[in-house]
């Protein structure tokens, strides 16, 4: 029973990791991650599916899910801060690739990015885990009261 259970969590694991990877697979009814974006709590698939007009025609169907947290904070580093009531969510932002590429155009290669808005932050609904946010709080010790600097995210905050 154990090996069995051993078995299926180490599938799922491999699974999990392809599809945040966003690798394509060899199955044509699998679906391709185009998009999984955990800052703004977005996923957009896609998969080549029989036309309902020609059967023997494919055509590409696009998935988007959306995720809305409940709870979340206007800033999420401040748990005092009003209430999220608007998520905006447009697909240039969800897709934009800041990180630079190399690319070889008539034998010079070149440092070309996806994005032109890289310079503007991103909108982030909920903890992004790879970034490290904290919060300042007041804290009673012996009658002093003190701001301290509290880590909201601490395995991103502090190395092992």
């Amino acid at each position: 029973m154990k090996s069995s259970l051993l078995l299926c969590l180490a599938l799922a694991g491999s699974l999990g990791i392809a599809l945040v990877a966003g690798y394509p697979w060899d199955s044509e009814d699998e679906e391709a991650v185009l998009v999984n974006n955990k800052c703004q709590c977005v996923t957009v698939t896609s998969k080549f599916v029989p036309s309902k007009e020609n059967p023997d025609e494919e055509v590409l169907e696009r998935n988007i899910r959306i995720l809305v947290p409940l709870k979340a904070r206007e800033n999420i580093s401040d748990p005092l801060s009003p209430l999220r009531t608007t998520f905006v969510y447009r697909m240039t932002d969800l897709c934009r690739k800041c990180n630079p590429v190399e690319i070889e155009l008539g034998g010079e290669i070149y440092q070309v990015q996806q994005s032109t808005f890289c310079d503007e932050p991103e909108t982030c609904y909920t903890y992004n885990r790879d970034k490290c946010y904290s919060s300042t709080f007041p804290f009673r010790y012996k009658g002093e009261t003190r701001s301290i600097q509290a880590a909201l995210t601490p395995t991103s905050c502090y190395a092992d």
